[in-house]
C-alpha cells in the first residue's frame, strides 16, 4: 500500500475572529441542523496555512447524501474576492469534535477549489469545558494500479492573533463571570488610550516585581537557577535600547503628546459628524 499527497507537515495557524464568526453562525443555524460548515480563507506560505476568515455554507445532510449551496458560496468567495484580494480558499470548516461519514464527500469539492484543502473542526458543544480545535488534511491511501481512498489525518493547528485582535480578546476575557453575578453590568465598554496605557504599565511593573524576586532569589541561593530563565533575561536586557532616564522621558513624553494629539483629531472628527448628521436631519425636516 502507498500514500499519494502527504502534505503531513503542514502548521495551520487561526485567526479569533474565524472562531468567533463559526460560533455565530452555529447559534444562528436552522433548528433542524446538528452542525454547520463553511469555507476557510487565508493564505499558505511554506508549510503554514494561516486562516484568516471564513464563512457559512448553508446545507442539509442526510442518510446517503449531502446538499449544499455551491453557488451561494461561490458567489460569496467572488464578493470577498472583491475586498480583499489576498485571502484564497485554504480548506473547510465544521463544528463537532468528529469527522462524520460526509466529510469525504464535501471535502472533495474544496479539493476542486484549492490544492491540499485542510479541515477544521470546532467543538460549539464545550465537551469538557473546551472549546476543541482540530485541523485535518485527507490522504489519499491505495494500491498502485488499484482502488483508492482517502484517510483524514490529524495535523498541527494553533491560534494566532495580530496586536489589534490580542486587545479585543482582553476586552473579550472581561465579560467572564456577566451570567454568573447578576451585580455585575451587562456590557462591558473599551477603554481610554490612556486607561489602556495605565492598566499596561501596571502589569509590566508586576512582571518586573515578579523576575527581580526571581533573580534576589537565585543570587540569596533559595531557589536554583533555570537556564533557559538566564538565557531569555540575558536576551531582553540586550534588547533594551541603551539610553538615559532623561532620554527616556522625553521619548515618552513626545509619544504622549502624539498619543493625545490622535485623540484630539479623532474627537473633533466625531463632532463634525454629528453636527453633520443634525444639520441633515433639520433640513430634511423643513423642506
Amino acid at each position: 500500500m502507498s500514500t499519494i499527497n502527504l502534505p503531513l507537515n503542514l502548521t495551520v495557524r487561526v485567526h479569533p475572529v474565524v472562531l468567533f464568526q463559526i460560533v455565530d453562525a452555529y447559534e444562528r443555524r436552522n433548528a433542524d441542523s446538528e452542525r454547520v460548515i463553511g469555507t476557510l480563507l487565508g493564505s499558505v506560505d511554506k508549510g503554514v496555512v494561516e486562516v484568516t476568515n471564513c464563512f457559512c455554507l448553508p446545507h442539509k445532510e442526510h442518510t446517503d447524501q449531502v446538499e449544499a449551496e455551491l453557488g451561494y458560496a461561490s458567489d460569496l468567495y467572488e464578493l470577498n474576492q472583491r475586498v480583499n484580494a489576498s485571502e484564497n480558499i485554504v480548506g473547510w470548516w465544521a463544528t463537532g469534535q468528529e469527522v462524520t461519514n460526509h466529510s469525504s464527500v464535501i471535502h472533495e469539492y474544496y479539493a476542486r477549489e484549492c490544492s491540499n484543502p485542510i479541515h477544521m473542526t470546532l467543538d460549539t458543544s464545550l465537551t469538557g469545558a473546551r472549546m476543541g480545535l482540530k485541523a485535518y488534511v485527507c490522504v489519499s491511501l491505495g494500491v498502485p494500479g488499484g482502488k483508492s481512498g482517502c484517510m483524514f489525518t490529524p495535523i498541527n493547528v494553533e491560534v494566532t492573533s495580530y496586536e489589534p485582535e490580542v486587545v479585543g480578546l482582553q476586552l473579550c476575557m472581561k465579560t467572564i463571570g456577566l451570567q454568573a453575578n447578576p451585580n455585575r453590568p451587562r456590557t462591558v465598554n473599551t477603554m481610554l488610550d490612556l486607561a489602556q496605557v495605565t492598566d499596561a504599565s501596571d502589569k509590566l511593573l508586576t512582571l518586573l516585581g515578579e523576575v527581580l524576586a526571581y533573580v534576589e532569589d537565585v543570587l540569596s541561593e533559595k531557589q536554583q537557577p533555570v537556564n533557559t530563565v538566564g538565557r531569555a533575561l540575558l536576551d531582553l536586557i540586550h534588547s533594551v535600547p541603551n539610553m538615559s532616564g532623561d532620554q527616556f522621558a522625553q521619548m515618552f513624553n513626545s509619544n504622549v503628546k502624539d498619543l493625545l494629539m490622535v485623540v484630539t483629531l479623532s474627537q473633533l472628527i466625531k463632532t463634525q459628524l454629528q453636527l453633520n448628521e443634525r444639520l441633515t436631519s433639520l433640513t430634511s425636516f423643513l423642506n
